[in-house]
Formats: C-alpha cells, sequence, structure tokens
C-alpha cells in the first residue's frame, strides 16, 4: 500500500512537531525541516508528493520554495501556510502555482481536506501519465505483429506516414487490425499527447450518425435534452478514425466533404463554427471505388480520404506469421487467466497454419483465448482445437493448399510447407538439428540454411 510522502517546513519546531503528529495520524508519512534550505537537500534525495512550507522563513522564503518547486517537479503540490496573510501574497502565490495559501491560526480540517485534494490529483496525474505510457507502448509497431513479406509493406508506410498530418484510408477486410494500425500510427505521431477518437460508421443508425459526429445543441431535435460534443469535437488536436466509412450516408458524406475543405462545422441546430485541427484516418472492408461507380459514394470525397492509401493482407495471405501470432496470443491468454505457460505442438500449429482464417486475425485471437479457456493440459494438440481447424490435423492427413481461381503464390506456398515440416522435425528431434536433419533425409548444413533463410525459431 503507497503511503503518500509529506515534506513539512516550518522554522517554528512546536508547531511543525504539532501538525506532524496530526498528519502521521492520517496515515502520511512526514519528513520536517525548519530552513528553506536543508528543504532543498531533502527535495534533491527524495521525491515527495506534497510540500507544506511557511511562507516566511530565515534564508531561503516559501515563495523560493514554490517557484524552484515548479520547475524541479511541476506535478508536485505546493500549500503555503502564513501568519501575514494579505490578499496581494496570496494572489502571487496561486499565480506562482500554490495549490492553496492558508492563514495562520488555521483550520486542521481545512488543511487535511487540501492535502486529500492534493494528493488525489497527483494520484490521478500519475495513473494518467502511466496508462499514456501504457498506450505507448501496446501500440508501438513492434507490438503489430508480422514478419512475413506483406506486413513488412505496412510497417514501412506506417513509419513513412506517421510523423506527417497526411489522411490516411485503411484498406482490409473485417479482422485484419485496421483500428489496432490507426492506433500504431496515432501513439507514434506528434498528435500522440492528444485524444485518439473512433467512431463505427456502420454501426450507428443513420438519422443519428451525424449527432455523433458533429455533436448537437440542446432542442436541436426531440430527444436533445441538453448540448453534446461530436466526435469531431473531442477529437480537436488529435485524431479522429471514421471505421467503416463506407457506410457512410450520401447526404453526410457531402457534410463531411465539406467539413475537410473549410477546416470547420457546427453542431446539429447550432450556426456556430467551431474551428477544426485533426488527423483523420479512416477505414474500409468494402471497395470504395466500386461503391463510388454505383453511385454509392461520392468520388470527391473518395479522392479526399485516399491521400494515403494502407493496405492490411488477409491473414491467409501472411501464413508465416500465424505461428508468431499464435504464440502471442497464448501468452497474452494465459497471463490475463492467470495460468502457467502454454505451448502449443507442431501437429496443431500446422493445422492452424493450414486453416483459411476467413475472421482474420481475430478469429485467430478469439480461437487461442477459447482454447486456453477450455483446455486444462499444459500443451496444445489438435484435440484442443475447433473441429474445423482440426479436422485435417485428426484424420491423420495433411492439409494440402489448392489452387483457387484468383491463383497462388506457389513460391510462398512451398515456403510454408517447407517451414511446417521443418517445425515437426525439430519438435521430434527435441531441437536437436542433426535429429531433424536425419527425419528429413537432408544434411545438417542444409537444414541450418533453411532455418536462416525461412527464419525458423528453434523452439
Amino acid at each position: 500500500m503507497h503511503h503518500p510522502r509529506i515534506l513539512l517546513i516550518d522554522d517554528k519546531i512546536e508547531s511543525s512537531r504539532a501538525l506532524s503528529k496530526l498528519l502521521m495520524l492520517d496515515g502520511y508519512r512526514v519528513n520536517s525541516t525548519q530552513t528553506g534550505e536543508e528543504a532543498f537537500e531533502l527535495l534533491k534525495k527524495t521525491n515527495y508528493d506534497l510540500i507544506i512550507s511557511d511562507l516566511l522563513l530565515p534564508g531561503v522564503s516559501g515563495m523560493d520554495i514554490l517557484k524552484q518547486v515548479k520547475i524541479d517537479s511541476p506535478g508536485t503540490s505546493v500549500i503555503l501556510i502564513t501568519g501575514n496573510a494579505s490578499a496581494e501574497t496570496a494572489v502571487e502565490a496561486m499565480k506562482a502555482g500554490a495549490l492553496d495559501y492558508i492563514s495562520k491560526p488555521f483550520n486542521f480540517e481545512r488543511l487535511r481536506i487540501q492535502v486529500a485534494k492534493a494528493l488525489e490529483k497527483n494520484r490521478l496525474v500519475t495513473e494518467n501519465q502511466y496508462l499514456r505510457r501504457q498506450l505507448h507502448g501496446r501500440y508501438r509497431f513492434d507490438n503489430i505483429i508480422g514478419i512475413s513479406q506483406a506486413m513488412q509493406q505496412v510497417f514501412i508506410r506506417m513509419e513513412k506516414v506517421a510523423s506527417t498530418d497526411s489522411t490516411i484510408l485503411i484498406l482490409g477486410a473485417s479482422g485484419t487490425g485496421k483500428e489496432l494500425v490507426a492506433k500504431a500510427i496515432h501513439y507514434n505521431s506528434p498528435r500522440a499527447e492528444h485524444p485518439f477518437v473512433a467512431i463505427n460508421c456502420g454501426a450507428i443508425p443513420a438519422d443519428l450518425l451525424e449527432s455523433e459526429l458533429f455533436g448537437h445543441i440542446k432542442g436541436s431535435f426531440t430527444g436533445a435534452v441538453a448540448d453534446k460534443p461530436g466526435k469531431f469535437e473531442l477529437a480537436n488536436g488529435g485524431t479522429l478514425f471514421l471505421d467503416e466509412i463506407g457506410n457512410m450516408p450520401l447526404q453526410l458524406q457531402m457534410k463531411l466533404l465539406r467539413v475537410l475543405q473549410e477546416h470547420e462545422f457546427e453542431r446539429v441546430g447550432s450556426s456556430k463554427k467551431i474551428r477544426l485541427n485533426i488527423r483523420l484516418i479512416s477505414a474500409t472492408n468494402t471497395d470504395l471505388q466500386e461503391l463510388v461507380k454505383s453511385g454509392n459514394f461520392r468520388e470527391d470525397l473518395y479522392y479526399r480520404l485516399n491521400v494515403i492509401p494502407i493496405h492490411l493482407p488477409l491473414l491467409r495471405e501472411r501464413r508465416g506469421d500465424i505461428s508468431l501470432l499464435t504464440r502471442y496470443f497464448l501468452e497474452i491468454s494465459c497471463r490475463e487467466m492467470k495460468r502457467k505457460p502454454i505451448s502449443i505442438n507442431a501437429a496443431a500449429l500446422q493445422a492452424m497454419e493450414n486453416y483459411s482464417w476467413p475472421g482474420n486475425v481475430r478469429e485467430l485471437e478469439n480461437v487461442v483465448e477459447r482454447t486456453v479457456a477450455l483446455t486444462d493440459s499444459d500443451v496444445i494438440t489438435c484435440q484442443d482445437l475447433p473441429p474445423d481447424i482440426a479436422a485435417p490435423c485428426l484424420a491423420g492427413g495433411i492439409s494440402h493448399p489448392e489452387v483457387s481461381p484468383e491463383g497462388i503464390d506457389l513460391n510462398q506456398t512451398l515456403a510454408e510447407i517447407e517451414r511446417q515440416l521443418i517445425h515437426q522435425a525439430l519438435e521430434l528431434g527435441q531441437g536437436i538439428k542433426a535429429r531433424a536433419a536425419t527425419l528429413l533425409s537432408i544434411n545438417r548444413t542444409t537444414l541450418v540454411e533453411k532455418i536462416k533463410r525461412l527464419k525458423i525459431e528453434n523452439r
């Protein structure tokens, strides 16, 4: 349990002792000193949650301490106490950043309230900073899993556009991670300290979408009982992510186009202009060009949105990433369910790699989570997988890829088969390359070369 640390600075020893005891009875850790010089020495060694200082001290004054603390540690709250209060001094103290200015003899209950208020403010600031660090960590580019060539191209494009303010259109099927990419771009951009606001244009009825986007004023329509800011207003200074933009009604498309051109908008029912400073990232799982041809999407808006396109591949188009993603989601699921680490054997992993994954990465994540929740074993086998994924494995045969009407990448497919067989051989050979090479009827040096070329982890 964290016990907040308070530094008390008062040259009156008796009053300092009394106040220290009262604060310690409330569960605070208190250090006290009689001079500003001693206070500066303590501040060099210890981080304090709150400083309570007499204004008039011999030598360095409470005001000097306040000003230096606000330079060295802006988040630390300072309360000043004085026996010679004046309105002018109080104003000066508040302008310099004091949380409060209390006159002697002071009411201890008031001081307790201000101490609690200051410490709660510090807790919220610290918590907010922690959450921001978590967000920055979670949405770093290297936390989007992928070693396949298709994903490397995505990473290159993301790195190039993150530092710009260019409008981005993310194209990809459901479950490919469009919002994850949008967040990663935002949290690696100059706008990272400002809001990331997302809205799914396909999940909100058309008659409510305008109000959700632009906000409304009280009385603008039935049910508008109070003013409400929209997503554009909430995202000001940051990034607005419009998911499933292809589902936006035509009448709203025109309004969106005007907003992007003029960088201002009005709430529904209002004529007051609101200036706009956002980065717009939109996404769709539909072919916008086909929607333009059919008259269901404005061509001028399409070109306004499609400044920098980012295409996300289907999971079956990046099979080399399935093993990495499976292990990543296994680790996450085990941690969230407070389970010991679970592994997956070669046959089950091959079944995962051979499956078509119509739901893409989202489906893979759900399958892993469900499997971890339902299995009691420390090793996932084919028997633990859903029937549609495990069927070829349980039948004892090898699931062979087929040539679809769209064609097939033969070199990539052969590399995937080769990778799967090497994984199995290493598993059976307990990671010893010489044994694996014997099982595959090749030389050990040939196996080592293939492992390097195919970037296979020896697990």
